[in-house]
């Protein structure tokens, strides 16, 4: 099985959040959102001094999909509100099936379960549409809210990765939270 996405983003849509494509147009929300030291606590997001450095992380993250390196997609309310993004950071078909997820939504919208549906409309469209056998969620250990959000999907953690990542404040810990089609299916 071998996917293309040849750099189409697609959209998707749940009851109360759609998915799309990023645009330059959104780097004022994304930049609102990936500046926030709360959102970027526990995340690898470069520090964003200006709404510019959100438009170019925009373009590197489409990028991507062209590349087939990864999905990135703004997630939008129902009333048309930039709110977050998600997506496959990497995936790898031929002899694993299975691919990164990952996550951040400005502030404000937290705890209001509109990331638990953005993250249900991704899983659906890994396992269905991108035929991935296996999804992994990497959070920081310390990021609580991320470890309920994941285990809430039906994600299992699976092991501690001792500084598994290199951060500005050095190397960091990860949680290996995974979830196989067949659990998901159930």
């Amino acid at each position: 099985m071998t996917y293309r996405c040849a750099g189409v983003i697609p959209r998707l849509g749940g009851e109360r959040v759609r998915l799309r494509p990023l645009s330059v147009d959104d780097e004022e929300a994304m930049f609102e959102c990936w500046s926030d030291p709360e959102v970027r606590r526990y995340s690898d997001l470069p520090e964003m001094p200006a709404p510019s450095a959100a438009g170019e992380m925009i373009g590197i993250l489409n990028g991507l999909s062209v590349t087939e390196d990864g999905l990135r997609w703004g997630i939008e309310t129902r009333e048309g509100k930039l709110i977050g993004s998600c997506g496959m950071n990497w995936w790898q078909l031929e002899g694993a099936y299975r691919g990164e997820i990952g996550c951040e939504l400005s502030r404000p919208y937290w705890g209001e379960g509109y990331m638990r549906e953005a993250m249900q409309l991704v899983i659906a469209y890994a396992f269905t549409d991108m035929g991935l056998n296996r999804i992994e969620a990497l959070t920081d250990p310390r990021n609580l809210r991320a470890g309920r959000l994941f285990r809430s999907l039906g994600f299992q953690r699976e092991g501690l990765l001792r500084q598994y990542r290199h951060t500005d404040n050095g190397f960091v810990d990860a949680d290996m939270n995974a979830l196989l089609r067949d659990d998901w299916k159930k």
